[in-house]
């Protein structure tokens, strides 16, 4: 059992203050965006022997299969698309081939790996995940009556279903759409707003995003992507390939080890139109779900998705529980603790104390751990194969 030190990242979408609070440490106004614990090679773990050394976590455990993250967003991280494992390992391939820099700004493919992912809300959570049904957006557009809007209505009409849409975002990709057009746009939305038309939230969501981006694409593409608010202890799978955009709170997510992340809008960063278009058609309509957790014990939730690499276990501990509450079983766990203090105590008398913020990792060896203590840890770890697995309700 060894407690981590985990990097963080310091991106413009993040909080001055959401992590800093959750680790326990004072805001010093830097924006910071993520907390990385895993053993990804851009953002490694380190853990922390009994000696007082340290040493990679990579070294006890090699490459985990998957990462946990804290995310803490102030506004809309960019809008984006995750690979799949085929897509994942031609791309890494390709740009391993033309010797670009693993930091290079314009590098897409980080690893060679696919990025499904869980989140689950630490606080109300918003994000823009999936593309609206045609009939939606259709209703969603035609009210705006600009000739941008129009051209976008008139086409999906002519070419409706996923591969209509997926056609127009490439269209609008590959225009020269000008910050007078999406500017246009977003007063439509603003004039109807005020009027106390709002249809499912695409206008105050458009002008929303437009108030960090005013000029970009992305404030257009937000108009035809499905609104999703989650509340704290709720979650929600994305399939690689799904487009996304977190907007506001703070949030664990789980995934696989992966930083592979496919760009169209809302960012200064790259964007890789084909790339991200060939993603899109080769995922079809992919996956977006809430996920239903299952109980294996009374203190015990866990959110696991079929087929992926990862799982999320939530237990609450109290006083209640004076003997503690086991943890799920697994060959290499993360636990993090997300509220209160505990001790993890393992069969062979370990101990760690956890606060707020604090993460340890366990290995084959820490079997027939318990927590106690009053408060919450998360637990992400690689499922069994014949695991219990999570209902998935779809959003759309």
């Amino acid at each position: 059992m060894y407690r981590l030190r985990n990097g963080v990242q310091n991106y413009p979408w993040g909080s001055s203050d959401a992590i800093p609070r959750f680790l326990g440490e004072r805001p010093d106004g830097t924006r910071v965006a993520e907390v990385w614990i895993g053993t990804h090679a851009l953002q490694p773990s380190t853990a922390l022997t009994g000696d007082g050394s340290s040493k990679p976590l990579s070294d006890l455990t090699g490459d985990l299969p998957f990462m946990l993250k804290v995310l803490a967003a102030d506004q809309p991280l960019s809008l984006q698309v995750h690979p799949s494992k085929a897509q994942a390992e031609a791309g890494y391939a390709e740009e391993e081939r033309a010797g670009v820099p693993l930091h290079a700004p314009h590098r897409v493919y980080k690893d060679a790996n696919h990025k499904p992912e869980m989140v689950y809300a630490l606080s109300t959570f918003d994000s823009l995940i999936g593309f609206r049904p045609t009939a939606e957006i259709l209703r969603v557009l035609s009210p705006l009556e600009t000739p941008l809007t129009k051209r976008i209505v008139d086409d999906l009409r002519a070419d409706p279903g996923f591969a209509g849409i997926v056609r127009r975002v490439e269209w609008l990709l590959s225009q020269e759409v000008t910050p007078a057009e999406v500017g246009e746009v977003v007063g439509a939305c603003r004039a109807l707003g005020r009027m106390g038309l709002d249809i499912k939230r695409a206008y105050s969501t458009a002008v929303e995003v437009a108030g960090h981006y005013p000029d970009d694409i992305g404030v257009i593409i937000s108009l035809m992507l499905n609104r999703m608010t989650l509340q704290p202890g709720e979650a929600a799978f994305l399939g690689a390939g799904i487009i996304h955009a977190h907007l506001k709170g703070l949030c664990l997510e789980v995934m696989a080890s992966s930083d592979n992340v496919l760009r169209a809008g809302l960012t200064k960063k790259h964007i890789d139109r084909d790339g991200l278009i060939s993603c899109l058609g080769e995922t079809g309509m992919a996956r977006l779900a809430r996920v239903s957790p299952e109980f294996v014990l009374a203190e015990t939730e866990v959110f696991s998705p079929a087929g992926v690499e990862f799982a999320l276990a939530i237990t609450q501990v109290s006083n209640a529980d004076p003997d503690g509450v086991a943890v799920v079983d697994a060959q290499q766990s993360i636990l993090i603790c997300t509220g209160g203090e505990v001790e993890v105590r393992c069969a062979r008398g370990e101990r760690v104390s956890l606060g707020r913020g604090d993460s340890v990792f366990l290995g084959p060896d820490d079997r027939d751990c318990v927590i106690v203590g009053l408060g919450e840890v998360a637990q992400a770890y690689e499922p069994a194969q014949r695991a219990l697995h999570s209902r998935l309700v779809d959003v759309v």
